[in-house]
């Protein structure tokens, strides 16, 4: 029945689609402004490797504080949101085992790669409405941002253009209290180009001990020398109080979802995070044919937690340098492309632990008690990489890519003294992961590309020790093989956008969370995945009149991801689907433009059951959710513009989980907590003014 849906879902699509009046070639343009378009031309970033970008436009059909429902428009991509702090970037199954945070992908911003020493990336760290855009590579492909398996997510700020001033603030309020504000500043003059934003953020959150306060702070300055040299700046500040009101059993789910977990409620607990980015970075061009970019940089995060099992102080220091040229050449008569360059990233991990003694508190929260564990990690990656792209044919492309890493990791045990001292260090092989991709134009709007790609993904600090707190020598690095070939369509005079991408990925030495306590946590590699998929995308644009403009989209993501090996105890789960990936999911939607000033955009998002256990005996339940929104802008003078926009999200008041755990178990009695409640109908509005000059 599902599948028949799907089929017959895409199928209409396809065929209203294919039913619609021709346009002119200007129309692949638009497309990109309203659309997520994946796009196989040469791209600054990534060479010919496929990427997808979603930017400005679509960020806008979705609160300003909604990121999490502006990237799961991208087919493979599936962001599991338990919260506004809670967030967990799965891409194509990879680090849906991970049961908190984001890892076994690298995030940059502004080419600043911003995935601390362990591997965990955070997205609630940067405002959306200070990026321009998100750029997805899914898979070990992107070589010159890492080849983590799960791929690489580039993060770009808004910078000022051309020769003007602009001053910009949006404010939103709606559903449980929430008020954001952002106010910008843009100026570009001749060679200097500065933007600074300020952000604020407070909502009383859908669930109990849910509020979230954050304070954000950009600042990204460019200023061009000479006609070869160009520096700049970037300071990114966030500071934020969130309270965590965690999972819930299925009998609290089904009858109040806006309940905490009852140790969180009683605990009060929460994370409070000051989080600090600098950046430099210079670029020189020695000619017209070869250039360098590098950039040196210093992260500081003060992480605060309080949690029921014991209260978590630590703060990271972490800098390190990144260095990058690229050139052109004629070899052999042969118009070529090359890039090469090194990543440094440096970290020192510090964490202590002390007792919570809430229960002795008179019902007031959280109350800090004696030190427990003591710990210091140093932690350092080194990537150096490369690629060449050469022309084999007028229409026939080839891209060669290598990237080599080095990660150590040395855990310092500060608590322990004498024999029972844990210190230890640990130093992963070096590891060569190449990459090679074809891409073939039929025409300048019709191409296929083949990839095969090697990627891996290190254990977190948690995988590495052992239940005894001692670094586990016998952990090993994830390893994968990437196979993929996909095609981009632009179809009925340019209207009609069609992608296809088939993948595989066979996956060793898997990395599962062993739980030991009420969230407590060890790693272990279990054996070997294979994830297998589809992503198709269709994007179409029908102007009814000179005036109004109507553009519908599906995208879909199939997922056949199993265990191929996996023994654990006395259970075999071979054979099993992947625990925590849905086997398809939908994001579709309807945009109305009315003479470019009106907008009406709704989308639908599906999600199919989720396997919570390895042995699948337990899935949560499938669900479908509209989110709508009206817009309107209006110039009032030359330099005054005004936009006003309304919006509600869970249209129909759908209760689902938002985010799921897997394989918990209960302890003292309590259900296992597996589910997340998504938020109820829920609206909001907001008013944007802006001045140019």
């Amino acid at each position: 029945m599902r599948r028949t849906f799907v089929s017959c879902y895409l199928l209409l699509s396809t065929l209203i689609a294919l039913g619609q009046t021709p346009a002119t070639q200007d129309s692949v343009t638009v497309l990109k402004e309203v659309l997520l378009l994946e796009e196989l031309r040469e791209k600054q970033t990534t060479g010919i490797v496929p990427s997808q970008i979603i930017g400005e436009k679509i960020f806008d059909n979705f609160s300003p504080i909604d990121a999490v429902s502006a990237i799961n428009q991208i087919p493979g991509v599936y962001v599991l949101s338990g919260a506004l702090n809670t967030n967990r970037i799965t891409i194509r199954g990879i680090g849906a085992r991970t049961l908190f945070g984001t890892d076994k992908l690298r995030m940059y911003y502004n080419e600043i790669p911003v995935t601390n020493g362990s591997g965990f990336s955070t997205l609630e760290a940067y405002d959306l409405e200070n990026l321009s855009q998100v750029e997805v590579v899914k898979g070990p492909k992107a070589t010159a941002f890492g080849t983590n398996l799960g791929g690489a997510i580039l993060l770009s700020t808004k910078e000022a253009l051309g020769n003007s001033s602009t001053f910009s603030n949006n404010t939103t309020i709606g559903s449980y209290g929430l008020f954001k504000n952002n106010l910008s500043v843009r100026h570009a003059d001749k060679g200097l180009s500065v933007a600074l934003n300020y952000d604020y953020l407070d909502t009383d959150g859908y669930r109990e001990n849910n509020s979230f306060q954050r304070d954000g702070l950009l600042l990204n300055t460019n200023y061009r020398i000479d006609s070869k040299n160009k520096i700049g700046l970037l300071i990114n500040y966030i500071d934020y109080t969130a309270q965590i009101p965690s999972s819930l059993g299925i009998t609290a789910f089904n009858e109040d979802p806006t309940q905490a977990a009852f140790t969180w409620a009683a605990s009060k607990g929460f994370e409070a995070n000051k989080y600090t980015l600098v950046g430099i970075h210079y670029e020189h061009n020695f000619s017209p044919r070869l250039k360098n970019i590098s950039s040196v940089f210093y992260t500081y995060l003060d992480h605060y937690e309080a949690r029921p099992f014991g209260i978590l102080d630590e703060f990271t220091n972490g800098f390190g340098f990144r260095s990058r040229f690229m050139g052109t050449a004629l070899l052999g008569g042969m118009e070529t492309e090359y890039s090469f360059g090194a990543e440094l990233y440096k970290d020192e991990y510090n964490w202590e632990e002390y007792a919570n003694l809430y229960a002795d508190n008179n019902g007031e929260g959280s109350l800090q008690g004696d030190l427990f564990a003591d710990n210091k990690e140093f932690r350092t990656q080194l990537n150096t990489f490369g690629s060449f792209t050469a022309d084999l044919s007028e229409k026939l492309r080839l891209q060669l890519g290598l990237n080599v890493n080095n990660t150590q990791f040395d855990f310092r045990d500060l608590y322990n003294t004498g024999d029972s001292n844990q210190s230890a260090d640990r130093k992963f092989r070096t590891i060569a992961l190449p990459s090679v991709t074809l891409n073939y134009h039929f025409t300048n709007y019709q191409s296929v590309y083949a990839n095969v790609s090697r990627g891996f993904s290190n254990p977190t600090v948690e995988e590495t020790l052992t239940p005894a707190g001692v670094i586990n020598p016998d952990i090993a690095q994830e390893t994968g093989t990437n196979y993929e070939v996909g095609s981009q369509l632009f179809l009925l005079k340019n209207k009609l956008h069609l992608l296809l991408t088939l993948y595989q990925m066979d996956v060793r030495n898997l990395l599962v969370a062993e739980r030991i306590g009420d969230d407590q946590f060890v790693g272990r590699n279990a054996g070997r995945t294979k994830h297998q998929g589809l992503e198709v995308a269709i994007n179409y644009r029908w102007d009814l009149t000179s005036m109004m403009r109507i553009t519908p989209f599906v995208n879909y993501t199939y997922n056949r991801h199993s265990f191929v090996d996996f023994v654990n105890g006395d259970d075999d789960f071979s054979g099993n689907p992947l625990t925590g990936v849905p086997k398809h999911r939908i994001n579709s939607g309807l945009q109305i433009a009315f003479k470019d000033r009106l907008f009406w955009n709704t989308t639908h998002q599906y999600v199919s059951s989720i396997p919570l256990t390895d042995s699948n005996s337990l899935s949560s339940d499938p669900f479908h959710v509209f989110n709508t929104k009206w817009r309107y802008e209006q110039k009032l003078s030359s330099v005054f513009s005004l936009g006003v926009s309304l919006g509600i999200n869970n249209l129909f008041n759908v209760r689902y989980a938002q985010s799921v755990l897997i394989n918990t178990q209960a302890f003292g009695g309590a259900e296992p907590r597996y589910y997340y409640p998504g938020n109820n109908r829920n609206f909001y509005t907001g008013i944007r003014l802006r001045y140019t000059l």
